[in-house]
């Protein structure tokens, strides 16, 4: 039910500038390739495992086919076409063995002509559907398990992070983490996986902050959600991060292994973690493409603008980023109901009338987007050593998600960025949301701010510096705004940051199986 009485025409324009700023930037990714993309399409493609012989440590498989390919005869027209004409050649039964037999020297690239090409286009495409077709049965899956099992009874779903490092143990908090209400179970990455242009193998147990995504732990962590499921009597879904130099790869897996979210922000790595603007615009748009045909929920970084701006100042970037990552979304594919748009309660508690301020903003976004599966965050940046006044914050985070409508809480957590939590804190947070969902109910029915007042006010207000700066980032252009500290405050250059070695520009004849099998859609 619409509260703010928005103009339809001030949020029609909002979006047309959106799009209008972003288009470049679509260009840029359909025009360029990267080695996560290759990798990627050699994952769907079925290769697996590592050289565990390498010096440097285990090296996946795709990795050194992709670096070798690129190294022989480039990644202009992609990886399938060398690789696959190569399979062919050699007589190899497996891009695993064509890895093996390249580590030991045994094989040359050359990109292929004529019949050859046709031939190893042909055969890349139906290993590729083949995975593909794996990607569509785990999508069917889910839908039976739901169907069977049934979604959580109420909104919004309650969203826990889950890492100790360990996967096993990452296990045995997460089965019981659902016996206490949560509905989503969150695998947090290990420090610093992001910047690793490789995705590690097997299972692990030695995580710092945060347990390593790998093909295994995602298998490990669906079958024992899965077991917990049937026991409490909802599907309970999984999350982990497609972000960071290997977002194809990570979200292929996911879809390899049914994840059912994955963080995926359009932005995030490029303000976060430095990572070259081009390199993650064109991994994310792969990305998403994969995340669409395998049913899973993204969810937007929006919230870490406000940990490192003013959440007053800045709350129309906020929007702004809502509205590109809507674009980017719709345009590789996503549909609403897949859209989990990032924002957060971030506004610091001695600003007068914060909470009302919080429930414009929390409205605003829950209006321009009604079809999307919001995921709320909660306070972070003003936590202090006070755990009564950040359980206290944390109810009032709460309280603001039910009267707004979100559709995902992410629990908070009274010692949340001040110490690493205990298991304790975790049980006092979920008794906390569950007090407030259960004590609320359906208060939002009731919830009607006035007209006049300072929330609809405040919503208008923040809605029109969002079309305002839209129109400035139209003029100068998207990367410029996001190098010159726009969102986040954060300055990034399009041609610094990491993994820029890692983009390719596509030739005329670029082939890539996976990419126009998820085109069709």
């Amino acid at each position: 039910m619409a509260l703010l009485d928005l103009d339809p025409e001030v949020v029609a324009t909002a979006r047309r500038l959106a799009a209008r700023a972003a288009e470049p930037v679509v260009a840029i990714a359909r025009a360029h390739t990267t080695v996560a993309v290759e990798r990627a399409t050699l994952r769907l493609a079925g290769i697996t495992g590592a050289d565990s012989t390498h010096r440097a440590g285990d090296v996946p498989w795709v990795n050194r086919l992709v670096d070798t390919v690129r190294e022989h005869c480039g990644l202009e027209h992609g990886v399938a076409l060398p690789a696959f004409h190569a399979l062919r050649r050699h007589d190899l039964g497996s891009l695993t063995e064509l890895a093996e037999a390249t580590a030991a020297g045994q094989v040359r690239f050359t990109l292929p002509e004529g019949r050859d090409a046709v031939r190893a286009e042909k055969a890349a495409r139906t290993a590729i559907a083949r995975g593909l077709r794996t990607v569509d049965r785990n999508r069917a899956q889910r839908d039976r398990l739901v169907a069977r099992l049934g979604d959580p009874p109420r909104r919004p779903w309650i969203y826990l992070i889950v890492a100790t490092g360990d996967i096993d143990e990452d296990v045995v908090q997460a089965r019981n983490a659902a016996r206490a209400g949560a509905d989503v179970i969150a695998v947090i990455r290990s420090t610093g996986q992001s910047l690793l242009d490789y995705v590690p193998e097997g299972a692990t147990h030695h995580g710092f902050a945060g347990t390593y995504a790998t093909q295994e732990n995602f298998r490990i962590m669906r079958a024992a959600l899965d077991e917990v499921s049937k026991e409490v009597g909802r599907y309970v879904r999984l999350t982990n991060y497609a972000s960071g130099l290997c977002m194809p790869e990570i979200a292929v897996l996911a879809g390899l292994q049914r994840l059912d979210m994955m963080l995926n922000d359009s932005m995030y790595g490029i303000l976060f973690r430095d990572i070259n603007p081009i390199r993650t615009f064109v991994d994310q748009r792969f990305s998403r493409q994969v995340h669409a045909r395998a049913g899973i929920v993204i969810n937007t970084g929006e919230d870490n603008y406000l940990t490192t701006a003013d959440a007053v100042d800045a709350a129309h970037t906020v929007t702004v980023s809502q509205l590109l990552n809507e674009h980017f979304a719709h345009e590789a594919g996503l549909p609403d109901h897949l859209l989990g748009l990032g924002h957060a309660f971030e506004i610091d508690p001695r600003v007068p009338e914060s909470f009302r301020l919080e429930l414009a903003h929390a409205l605003l976004a829950r209006e321009l987007f009604p079809d999307a599966p919001l995921k709320w965050m909660p306070p972070t940046k003003h936590m202090t050593g006070d755990v009564f006044h950040g359980y206290l914050l944390n109810g009032f985070f709460n309280l603001a998600g039910v009267l707004t409508g979100q559709s995902i809480l992410l629990v908070g957590m009274m010692t949340e960025a001040v110490v690493t939590p205990f298991l304790s804190d975790r049980d006092l947070a979920l008794a906390n949301v569950r007090y407030v969902l259960d004590a609320a109910g359906g208060l939002r029915e009731d919830f009607r701010p006035a007209p006049d007042g300072l929330i609809v006010k405040r919503a208008h207000q923040v809605l029109g510096e969002a079309v305002d700066l839209l129109a400035r980032i139209v003029d100068d252009g998207l990367l410029n705004a996001i190098a010159d500290g726009t969102f986040g405050l954060m300055k990034r250059p399009p041609d610094g940051g990491k993994g820029a070695d890692g983009v390719v520009v596509k030739a005329d004849g670029y082939r890539n199986p996976a990419a126009d099998l998820l085109e069709a859609r």
